[in-house]
């Protein structure tokens, strides 16, 4: 077999030149994924550009992607059936009377809510059509409004289920299972430090809040939330218990949510159907199609070798298990500012996982401080999708709420880097309820 036309740092220089030159153009990030490869496999002369498609689709020929646009339409029937109404008057009942009060419960659902879809976007898009136009009317600054719903949307793919964490576990070979259970302790903190931020400015900016709730009002809101809440048990015990598998819980986790909604909530009609799966067709086109792409932008950094020359000169460093995991969160923080997390994950994080294994990094406690950090680039500028999404609805401009955004981000900061120092944040659950995940 003969040498191959390019080099590895010419290669490495076309894809990615290509892919950032079209970035600063504003070609969306799966579209610029694609493009980028398409002058190396003219160029060499082994290659040729059918193997776009060829490694595109096989992408596709995973049977745990299907989980994506299932739970991309569990969290569509959520928002149609009724589910996130009850849910809301849970969350009121139980932190209404904090400092902040609207926005104290922004947060509390958002863990529900993580607790049940996977995706961040999908709770972006929710919660701000939910809550942004009413802090708007109760004196709330708009920066703030977007930026709390903004950040406490990440929560969605730290909290289990996690789209991330079933992309993660299917490309790099970890345990789903150790996975969902690594993201409760961190998701939890992540939520209680966005608490503690939102009691600090609502009582720098005299938020308002609500009268506190009486055990009755909060037994009645617990009462009719029980069924929502059931989700998350079912989904992620079925999982750890080896009931099904994490394509299967995404499945049954449709069926339970279409059920609530048809049958006990009786809240979603023909045309709520309808809305939710053309909005989860979109959805999950976008997503996949990252997939595919990036991908086979995969395939031709690893046939050129371009991790291990990466990692040659990274080994030389020498770093111990903390330093890498400060190296590795660096890295993960600025790719996500440029990239969406699916892609990010298949290719940097096949990049830096022999990295973390030659420090002795543990899979999941690698994989934490990959997903906790590209959970960041979800609200930070070029990229920050959710950020996007909040500014839209709410209508002004990104950069208005950057400010507020920025600050919110200190406190999830310090979280992330006491997952780093503290690998039993992510490991002590596992080991606890079932060690032969960490095997």
């Amino acid at each position: 077999m003969g040498a191959s036309t390019l080099s590895a740092g010419t290669a490495a220089w076309i894809l990615f030149g290509m892919f950032f030159a079209q970035l600063a153009l504003r070609v969306p990030v799966a579209v610029a994924l694609g493009i980028a490869c398409l002058p190396i496999l003219l160029i060499e002369d082994r290659l040729w550009p059918m193997i776009l498609v060829q490694e595109t689709f096989n992408a596709y020929n995973s049977f745990i992607l299907l989980a994506v646009p299932f739970f991309l339409l569990t969290a569509n029937l959520m928002n149609v059936g009724g589910i996130t109404d009850r849910l809301v008057r849970f969350s009121r009942a139980l932190v209404g009377h904090f400092p902040g009060g609207l926005a104290q419960i922004n947060v509390v659902l958002s863990i529900f809510f993580a607790g049940i879809s996977g995706s961040s976007t999908a709770d972006a898009a929710s919660q701000s059509k939910l809550f942004i136009d009413a802090q708007r009317k109760e004196g709330y600054d708009d920066s703030f409004s977007v930026a709390i719903t903004a950040v406490s949307a990440v929560l969605a793919v730290i909290i289990p289920p996690s789209i991330l964490m079933i992309v993660w576990g299917g490309v790099l070979t970890v345990s789903i299972g150790a996975l969902f259970l690594a993201g409760i302790i961190p998701g939890v903190m992540i939520g209680l430090v966005q608490m503690a931020t939102v009691h600090a400015y609502a009582k720098i900016r005299g938020y308002p809040t609500y009268p506190r709730a009486t055990l009755a009002e909060i037994f009645s809101g617990f009462m009719v939330s029980i069924p929502a809440l059931i989700t998350p048990f079912i989904i992620i015990g079925g999982k750890i218990f080896g009931w099904f598998t994490a394509t299967e819980s995404a499945c049954i986790a449709v069926l339970y949510a279409g059920f609530l909604s048809i049958i006990v909530y009786r809240e979603m009609d023909f045309k709520g159907l309808w809305l939710a799966f053309s909005d989860t067709g979109r959805l999950s086109a976008i997503t996949l199609f990252c997939v595919g792409t990036a991908s086979a932008f995969g395939w031709l950094l690893a046939y050129y070798k371009i991790p291990e020359a990466l990692l040659v000169g990274v080994s030389a460093w020498e770093m111990g298990p903390i330093t890498t995991g400060l190296f590795i969160a660096g890295v993960f923080l600025v790719v996500g500012c440029f990239l969406d997390a699916i892609p990010a994950i298949i290719i940097v994080g096949t990049i830096l996982q022999p990295i973390a294994a030659l420090a002795g990094l543990h899979p999941v406690h690698f994989a934490m401080i990959g997903i906790v950090s590209l959970a960041f680039g979800l609200v930070t500028p070029p990229y920050g999708l959710c950020l996007m999404i909040a500014c839209s609805i709410a209508k002004i401009r990104m950069i208005d709420a950057l400010k507020d955004t920025m600050i919110m981000l200190i406190p999830m900061f310090a979280v992330l880097v006491l997952l780093i120092m503290w690998p039993g944040m992510a490991l002590l659950l596992p080991s606890l309820v079932e060690p032969d995940f960490l095997k």
